[in-house]
């Protein structure tokens, strides 16, 4: 589905704090898997994800989809990839303070120009079956962590991506959430969805949901399981 091919990517290309933190990556990620990115911090898991999820452009290298180059597209049709293909549940959930859960949930889906009657539907929907129908009309910052991840899940949902994309899903998560969010991964595994996450968590990186390891340091990938 998703192809990398001598990716390298810097930061603050020819200035004195220049740094690359790509740095030569040749990547297939399958369709319909589950791929887990692991490594310490600094090793350009994050920085890969926003490429694979069209957030960024590489340096150097090519991105393809579905067998497409779409490393030089304008950003234009970019964001029609971003919005059609992929769903982000960001380490930080990035969900909007003031407004309820359900609000958070439909807001990625508006441009689609899609009735909101239809987006309601759905993310009452994905709410139902995330066990979080009670909490629809909270704000967001009255939802615990575990409830919040939830509602981030369904955001990236609400437009039926193709790959969901999840950066340290379990991060600030106790062990019993990390569990339920374990749950929920196998869950839209077995839709036959294709996902693609980072994490330095054993109970992510060794579970048997995830059907792939790409371990990377210093921007390189160092091995695979």
């Amino acid at each position: 589905m998703i192809e990398l091919s001598g990716i390298r990517k810097a930061f603050n290309q020819g200035q004195h704090n220049e740094y690359w933190a790509l740095n030569g990556i040749d990547l297939a990620i399958e369709a319909n898997k589950v791929t887990a990115l692991r490594g310490p911090s600094g090793s350009g898991k994050t920085t890969l994800l926003t490429l694979v999820g069209c957030l960024a452009r590489p340096t150097e290298g090519r991105v393809r989809l579905n067998g497409t180059d779409i490393s030089g597209l304008p950003e234009r049709f970019l964001t029609e990839i971003r919005r059609r293909t992929f769903g982000f549940v960001f380490q930080q959930f990035n969900l909007i303070k003031g407004l309820t859960a359900l609000d958070n949930i439909i807001l990625p889906a508006y441009p689609t120009g899609r009735p909101r009657r239809e987006l309601l539907e759905r993310a009452e929907g994905l709410l139902a079956r995330l066990n979080l129908g009670h909490r629809r009309a909270a704000k967001v910052e009255w939802l615990s962590g575990g409830e919040q991840q939830r509602v981030a899940i369904c955001r990236a949902l609400i437009n039926d991506p193709e790959a969901l994309i999840a950066d340290e899903p379990t991060a600030n998560l106790d062990t019993h959430l990390a569990k339920e969010f374990m749950a929920i991964l196998e869950g839209l595994a077995g839709e036959g969805r294709t996902i693609l996450l980072t994490s330095h968590d054993p109970l992510v990186t060794e579970s048997d949901v995830v059907d792939r390891v790409v371990e990377m340091r210093d921007g390189q990938i160092v091995d695979e399981r």
